[in-house]
């Protein structure tokens, strides 16, 4: 009886996806071989289940309840297309230096895969409202991760979905960690292919920001316009300065970095998200205190078992056994969606004003300016300042660092970084949304009126009564 070939079917299999429409991953040929399947089925890849990938903007865009875990593995598909993209100009590069196709292929699988591993609950809100109280991230935590409970796993994966490793190649994994922490400063002593790669996994265009910003959009229902990632990837190769796009590439470059833009100015920094996030603020260091004491470095076992799911279960089972009081009830407006804060004022500023003139205030400085304006009949009056900052490209694309990428000009065949603001011209270098926040909008008028006076620098002239 006829079959098909065995080694075509046999050692992977497919996850549907939304996205990618089927993403391949390597489970075992034999009893005992490790594969991805076991690290995508590992407790700590697991967990993103339960992490959503939108924290606050879950409750403004009703079906947007994707989690980390369906990020990280449309992450991994893409790094790994990447990665075999590229090997052909990264082997020419370097030479013998370069390991084989396969290796690289799975090393990015695998950097994809686990880049988000260490994500607390409320994600990048985590970070910024617990994880900076001891001075880490959710990346140094994805570090531990990868190399102190994954390790072991990822040094016996012995092949990729193309093929096997060459004889005597193994992942490190420190060599996967080593790229994840964007601030962390340059180690000579990493292979050069390792430290080639990097601009892939923190750089302008990443494995990251292709698959969310895809993914995000799709999720939310919002029309983002377009997004060639194929096209981009397409024009991207190593040459001997680094990561090097095609200046056919550009145009698809361009149009990912203003549709990344256009997403944080109407998901991630839509005014009801920021809304929830500040009433967060209030509630979260309290409750963090009573769920969780000390940094989760000293506390992996405990970290594993905290989520979005589980935080939300516990603070609800707080409202419903009459606990903590005040905490509870505040928890219990914001998971009723009964939202605290509502916008008076909102002021996007632009490309020209940020250039001519109005420069960069503190959300701190600017409340006590707001304050020292209001008439005195408005001294006991509560508001909230928020500013959202997003700069979706380099402030120096000669000075990049680590995430340097360079342009190919096929007429003059010459590869340089200084091409990169030519092409930068066509993309706003910041987007710098202010607002202020009331308890309800009897004094819109008023805010707004010395809001803007505040964050022009000026007197301001109220004309409104109180």
């Amino acid at each position: 009886m006829f079959g098909p070939p065995d080694s075509e079917y046999e050692g992977a299999a497919l996850l549907a996806d939304p996205i990618h429409h089927y993403i391949q991953f390597t489970v075992p040929l034999a009893k005992g071989e490790v594969t991805e399947k076991a690290i995508i089925d590992s407790p700590w890849v697991q967990r993103l289940r339960y992490i959503y990938q939108l924290q606050s903007a879950r409750w403004v865009y009703p079906t947007a309840e994707h989690s980390r875990f369906q990020h990280s593995l449309g992450a991994m598909h893409l790094a790994g297309e990447f990665g075999k993209h590229l090997y052909p100009s990264l082997k020419r590069v370097l030479g013998d230096e370069c390991p084989s196709a396969p290796l690289v292929e799975e090393y990015m699988r695998m950097t994809g895969l686990l880049h988000d591993v260490g994500h607390g609950p409320f994600g990048h809100f985590f970070d910024d409202n617990f994880l900076a109280d001891f001075d880490i991230t959710h990346e140094d935590i994805s570090q531990r991760i990868i190399q102190n409970h994954l390790g072991d796993l990822l040094r016996q994966i012995r092949r990729s979905p193309s093929g096997p490793f060459a004889s005597g190649e193994e992942l490190k994994p420190e060599e996967i960690a080593f790229p994840i922490k964007k601030t962390g400063k340059e180690d000579h002593e990493k292979p050069r292919w390792v430290r080639m790669l990097q601009p892939l996994t923190n750089g302008i265009f990443t494995f990251d920001n292709l698959d969310y910003v895809s993914r995000d959009s799709y999720m939310c229902g919002v029309a983002v316009g377009p997004i060639d990632r194929e096209r981009l990837m397409h024009y991207t190769f190593f040459s001997p300065q680094g990561l090097t796009l095609h200046r056919s590439g550009n145009a698809a470059l361009t149009m990912f970095l203003n549709t990344r833009l256009y997403l944080y100015t109407n998901v991630y920094y839509h005014r009801t998200t920021r809304a929830i996030d500040l009433h967060l603020r209030e509630i979260f260091p309290e409750t963090m205190k009573l769920l969780f004491r000390g940094t989760p470095l000293e506390h992996m076992e405990d970290y594993l078992r905290l989520t979005d799911w589980s935080l939300l279960e516990e603070v609800a089972r707080w409202r419903r056994a009459k606990e903590h009081g005040e905490l509870a009830r505040e928890w219990g407006r914001i998971i009723d969606r009964d939202i605290k804060w509502k916008m008076a004022y909102d002021r996007t500023l632009s490309l020209n004003e940020l250039r001519y003139g109005m420069s960069l205030i503190q959300d701190t400085d600017w409340e006590k300016r707001i304050r020292a304006g209001l008439p005195a009949s408005a001294n006991d009056l509560v508001f909230r300042v928020d500013a959202a900052i997003q700069d979706p490209r380099p402030e120096s694309p000669f000075a990049m660092g680590k995430k340097q990428i360079y342009i190919f000009d096929p007429s003059t065949g010459e590869i340089a970084k200084e091409s990169l603001s030519e092409l930068f011209e066509f993309i706003p270098s910041k987007i710098v949304q202010y607002r202020v926040f009331a308890l309800d909008h009897e004094n819109d008028r008023l805010l707004a009126e010395v809001a803007e006076a505040a964050l022009k620098g000026v007197a301001p002239e109220v004309k409104t009564s109180v």
